[in-house]
């Protein structure tokens, strides 16, 4: 099996699926998805597969969606959206998340249980693709944020109140900071955190101690374990999270993203985004730290009673 934007192989059971974009720090472009979500329903397939793990190759895990995705001819993407198939074609205006979410619920309805291993950065799209897998290993010193929210609209996969206490999960949707590896562990979202030079050994023995458990019952294990999770409204609250996301775009100050990405690019976005929070691309010398407050074109108007 070929495939351009990720690699895939087998050992002891264990099937490891790992973004190859080290260059673009494994965004998610389409194509990739595409690839990835085609390598897990071939693990799925595969008898001798107990138990897949996704992975990053190079310094991270992925810094999220590809914000200038390309269009392509792969094999893995719809003819007609060019996004990795879903289900539907999404034709709406600002469905993109809503095409996120239905992405990600199949990793949630896979028959075998999926690990991410996550190091370097997990951020926006990536922290959804973790949140979707059923275990999370950690690097300690990895960081974790959605900085979307700071600027562009709210988080696509709206996972955090669903795997953090109340108190972080508001934190992290609200302000998009980066957190350590250790502090996800501690919080709950990881089931282990440990230093990065151990991490791989630790993922692939741990993959391969649930692989001696024979497919078919782990299938109803995950399945037992995600109705339960269904029951309590977690696939409504995904998608209902969607809906808000979309409503984010609209909103006045929404315009100014998008015009700083056409005026200046998008690491000028960026810097612009990110400059008073100093960190991502906001931590170098030239983002402009003071910035005023995204402004908004026209003031929404309040209701009238008469």
């Amino acid at each position: 099996m070929s495939y351009e934007f990720i690699l895939y192989e087998t050992a002891k059971r264990v099937a490891t699926v790992t973004l190859n974009r080290p260059e673009k720090l494994n965004a998610l472009s389409n194509e990739l998805r595409g690839e990835m979500f085609h390598a897990l329903k071939h693990a799925e397939a595969d008898p001798d597969v107990g138990v897949v793990v996704i992975k990053g190759a190079g310094r991270a895990f992925s810094a999220g969606y590809d914000l200038q995705p390309s269009p392509s001819d792969s094999p893995h993407v719809n003819e007609w959206t060019r996004l990795p198939d879903t289900g539907t074609t999404h034709p709406q205006h600002y469905d993109w998340s809503r095409h996120a979410v239905m992405g990600n619920f199949i990793i949630w309805e896979l028959a075998k249980p999926v690990i991410a291993q996550v190091h370097g950065y997990c951020l926006a799209g990536a922290t959804e693709l973790a949140s979707a897998c059923d275990l999370r290993i950690i690097a300690d010193d990895c960081q974790v944020g959605y900085p979307p929210v700071r600027a562009m609209g709210t988080m696509d996969a709206m996972w955090a109140p669903w795997h953090l206490p109340q108190a972080k999960a508001r934190e992290f949707a609200y302000l998009g900071d980066p957190h350590s590896g250790a502090d996800m562990y501690r919080w709950g979202w990881a089931n282990y955190a440990l230093p990065a030079d151990d991490l791989n050994e630790f993922t692939q023995e741990f993959a391969a101690r649930m692989g001696n458990i024979d497919n078919h019952l782990l299938m109803y294990s995950k399945r037992a374990v995600n109705r339960a999770y269904e029951i309590q409204g977690y696939k409504t609250a995904m998608i209902s999270g969607t809906d808000v996301e979309a409503m984010s775009k609209h909103r006045p100050e929404a315009g100014e993203w998008r015009m700083r990405v056409e005026r200046d690019g998008l690491k000028g976005a960026l810097e612009w985004r990110d400059g008073p929070f100093r960190d991502f691309r906001g931590a170098r010398t030239n983002a402009p730290h003071d910035r005023a407050l995204a402004a908004g074109s026209t003031t929404p108007s309040k209701p009238t009673w008469d």
